[in-house]
């Protein structure tokens, strides 16, 4: 059995065998290995800003997994409003950038979000047709109650209703694959979804403003068959699909606009929305010199659905 002094003198031989290898024959400091470095963070807010809300909202109304790396998540970020993008009849949309700084080893990373909000049905210009509604009910019976009357929490829950019927919307058709804007997170009548831009800072032009190709507009065409054809598939009609409601990115096109999706079978106008879409772009690629045939192409949509 090893004695006392024997140990002792196998721990002395191992630091100065460390002195060798290092070096130095200092010994470490322990303390050096809690020493803690704090950054401040200037927490004085721009008029147009505020603390980013997306750890405030309940983890069903954040965007689907896998999320796309831009996503900015961190509870330090702020959201900066930087104007309006657009201004509709029932929501205006603005656009917003989501930045968080560097902070100790976490690099800085910043995003820009389209924020749809809907305005309370006393602040709107225009009333959606109840034949996009129909079957749609909120499990409250207290809120079903509010909207009967018309009540100012009526209002606001009818406002909601729609943000979250595109939240809704847009969170099945990403999944499924349809060209549409990536769902951040939805808030009240705020929601919040990727910012389609046209390469160069602003705004993707709609698809009714742009002259293309007749290459990239059979390019177009087919990206917007497609996901006309996912939507079939899941029962769903765009219910409002125009010109005016795709985007043209570069080569990309992506569907917006999407509260008043139509549910094909339950709604007893299910397939004159269907039509009606079919009708709508056949139209406007027909005028651009690429001949499409609005009853072929519902035909092709009803082998989706049924």
């Amino acid at each position: 059995m090893s004695s006392e002094y024997e140990l002792s003198d196998t721990y002395s031989d191992l630091d100065s065998r460390r002195s060798e290898f290092v070096g130095d024959e200092s010994q470490p400091d322990p303390a050096a290995a809690f020493v803690f470095k704090f950054h401040s963070v200037d927490e004085e807010l721009g008029p147009d800003q505020r603390w980013s809300t997306w750890l405030e909202v309940e983890r069903g109304s954040r965007g689907p997994e896998p999320r796309p790396s831009w996503v900015v998540t961190e509870q330090a970020a702020i959201d900066t409003e930087l104007g309006v993008l657009k201004t509709g009849k029932e929501a205006d949309v603005f656009l917003l950038e989501r930045a968080v700084e560097a902070i100790g080893d976490n690099p800085a990373k910043s995003s820009l979000l389209a924020a749809k909000r809907y305005r309370t049905e006393e602040h709107r210009s225009f009333h959606r047709s109840t034949s996009y509604v129909e079957g749609r009910r909120t499990r409250n019976s207290r809120d079903n109650r509010a909207m009967a009357k018309k009540t100012s929490h009526g209002r606001s829950v009818a406002a909601g209703q729609w943000a979250y019927a595109e939240w809704d919307a847009l969170n099945r058709l990403w999944k499924a694959g349809v060209p549409v804007p990536y769902p951040v997170q939805v808030d009240g009548t705020e929601l919040l979804m990727e910012f389609i831009d046209d390469g160069e800072g602003g705004a993707a032009p709609r698809l009714a403003q742009v002259r293309p190709s007749k290459e990239l507009l059979g390019v177009y065409f087919e990206q917007l068959r497609n996901g006309m054809r996912e939507l079939a598939r899941a029962g769903l009609a765009h219910g409002d699909l125009s010109p005016y409601n795709v985007l043209a990115q570069a080569e990309r096109i992506v569907m917006i606009d999407l509260p008043q999706v139509v549910d094909i079978v339950g709604n007893p106008k299910g397939m004159d929305f269907l039509l009606r879409d079919c009708h709508n772009m056949a139209t406007w690629f027909t005028n651009r010199g690429l001949e499409i045939d609005e009853q072929e192409l519902f035909a092709d949509l009803l082998t989706m659905v049924f």
